[in-house]
């Protein structure tokens, strides 16, 4: 009958819609919604099975959260109510979520089908790196078989399940026919080639298609940038989904005649060059940390120098115009060539600049001081008393008006503590926080010359060319540049990337070329900056060594590397 041979025909299609969504971390009712809304996504697609990231319905990462009995019950309700809207026909629907079974806590991916949780499997790598700690909140999972879903062996895994051999090749040995993925797996630069690299190396052990699907959004410093992704039996890219886009994308996977099992070409958005990318991330990181925080706005201090041009440019281009608030600040050693530089980057960035100079407070701080001074000469104190004091001003806009203050500093500047507590540190959030300077240099003539997708404010430059031109200072004194207190920010950036990001010893750093000097004398600055950088609010993370969740040392910590 032709009825029966459509019917054996569907069952030698598998398809699925990637459904990349933003979890809110503790929103259970809200995560639920977003499920449901991919859901109809993938109804309207054509789908036979909706795959939503890790632990999709609690947010990722949770931490400590998980520990709370409320959240679980929460959990199992808004499973059930899942579980019963599968019973309309539609898609199955792939959730992850935490799994509590014999006293022990796992992180898990549920299968709901036909109106039941028909499968769980729970994660059995746990991650202890970097930024992860989830041997902190989650216990081990023995390696898993696969579940049968709409006819299909698959084999699912939690994201690090993916990183290692042995969940897959117990898949595959299992009888599994394609592999599945569910991801809370954080941007970072160049991560993409690290996932795909693991994803092609499970494809060629395994001989099984696999599909990858992660979290998009802002969660605290982590961003996640969805590029789910589709690999062929043999690691050929068959389907790959936006970067930073939340949405659903279709995959097909078939059998074929001969009995093996294929990923089919499907949608293959490009990937996003380096510099749009880290912009990227920077936005979308600002954009949910002052929305799922319930901020109206930001407001920024404007210097008339680039760090705070390019913060200005990403807070307006994650919120508008109308949400972003900026303030100049000026002191007796303010050039005309900073205001008027502050006053332009408002205008192309069309938000509302008021400008307080700080003089007042300035000199009023000096006659309250004098009397303890007494006649010691101005040093560093007066200049972190000039900057503190923009931070009063800050946060007592922030006290009356609700915006959120945005910091403006770079990693370079907080690598070495060229920064000041209670000053420019001041603040709630900063998009610069893991960017380097030179990278300061380069996003700013990027964002110049194109505006990203999804970008809320101008089309054309957000900055004038003076400002990523002339010389950086901070304009606490006199003819102040950055170059008096610190080597060029080429040399600088380089030492930094070999002492934070790459570990080497001083040695090694010498013997690529820089001075010994030189390298001793930041790594010593690095060392005793840790107290300041305990301090600093939270940004978004960019590279690989991330101050904060990434890089965890003492305060307290008299280890030197003389090597």
């Amino acid at each position: 009958m032709l009825s029966d041979r459509i019917r054996t025909d569907m069952t030698q299609l598998l398809t699925l819609a990637l459904a990349q969504i933003n979890p809110v971390v503790g929103d259970v009712e809200g995560n639920a919604r977003q499920l449901l809304e991919a859901r109809q996504q993938a109804a309207e697609q054509g789908a036979d099975l909706c795959v939503t990231g890790e632990l999709s319905l609690i947010g990722y990462p949770p931490e400590d959260l998980v520990r709370k009995p409320a959240l679980m019950r929460a959990v199992a309700s808004a499973l059930d109510m899942l579980a019963a809207a599968t019973a309309d026909g539609g898609p199955a629907l792939i959730v992850g979520a935490p799994h509590a079974e014999g006293g022990k806590l796992y992180n898990a991916a549920y299968v709901l089908d036909g109106g039941h949780v028909t499968g769980v499997v729970r994660k059995h790598a746990l991650p202890n790196y970097g930024v992860f700690d989830e041997l902190r909140v989650f216990d081990l999972a023995p390696p898993a078989g696969p579940v049968v879903i709409r006819g299909w062996r698959v084999g699912l895994m939690v994201c690090e399940d993916m990183w290692r051999p042995d969940s897959a090749e117990c898949l595959a040995e299992s009888g599994a026919e394609f592999l599945l993925v569910i991801n809370g797996s954080p941007y970072e630069v160049d991560k993409r080639d690290q996932r795909l690299a693991h994803a092609v190396a499970r494809v060629h052990e395994t001989g099984l298609p696999l599909a990858y699907v992660n979290l998009v959004g802002g969660q605290d410093e982590l961003v996640f940038d969805g590029a789910s992704f589709v690999l062929d039996r043999d690691g050929a890219l068959k389907v790959q989904a936006p970067a930073w886009i939340s949405g659903t994308t279709p995959a097909h996977i078939r059998r074929t005649e001969a009995g093996e099992v294929v990923a089919e070409a499907g949608p293959l958005s490009p990937e996003p060059e380096v510099l749009e990318a880290v912009y990227s991330a920077m936005m979308l990181g600002l954009a949910d940390y002052v929305n799922k925080n319930g901020f109206p706005g930001v407001v920024l201090g404007l210097s008339g120098g680039i760090d705070s041009a390019l913060s200005l440019a990403v807070a307006v281009d994650a919120l508008g115009a109308d949400r972003v608030r900026a303030v100049m600040m000026p002191s007796r050693y303010t050039s005309r060539d900073s205001l008027d530089d502050a006053a332009l980057c408002a205008e192309l960035c069309g938000v509302r600049l008021d400008e307080i100079p700080i003089e007042p407070a300035v000199q009023a701080f000096s006659t309250m001081l004098a009397p303890v001074f007494g006649n010691r000469g101005p040093d560093v104190t007066e200049e972190n008393i000039q900057s503190r004091i923009r931070g009063v001003i800050l946060m007592a806009m922030s006290n009356k008006f609700g915006d959120m203050v945005l910091t403006t500093g770079n990693k370079s500047e907080m690598s070495v503590g060229y920064a000041t507590l209670y000053g420019d540190m001041c603040g709630g959030y900063s998009v610069l926080k893991d960017v380097y300077k030179m990278t300061v240099f380069e996003l700013s003539r990027w964002r110049n010359a194109q505006k990203p997708e999804g970008a809320l404010g101008p089309d054309g430059p957000v900055m004038p060319e003076r400002v990523i031109a002339k010389p950086p200072s901070a304009e606490l004194r006199e003819d102040q540049k950055d170059e008096d207190s610190l080597p060029p920010y080429e040399r600088l950036d380089a030492i930094l990337e070999g002492l934070v990001e790459k570990e080497l010893p001083h040695r090694v750093l010498v013997e690529q070329g820089q001075d010994r000097d030189e390298v001793d004398r930041i790594a010593r600055l690095l060392y005793v900056a840790e107290y300041k950088r305990r301090q600093s609010p939270p940004g978004v993370k960019i590279t690989g060594r991330a101050f904060g969740r990434d890089r965890r040392y003492p305060i307290t910590n008299r280890f030197r590397d003389r090597a």
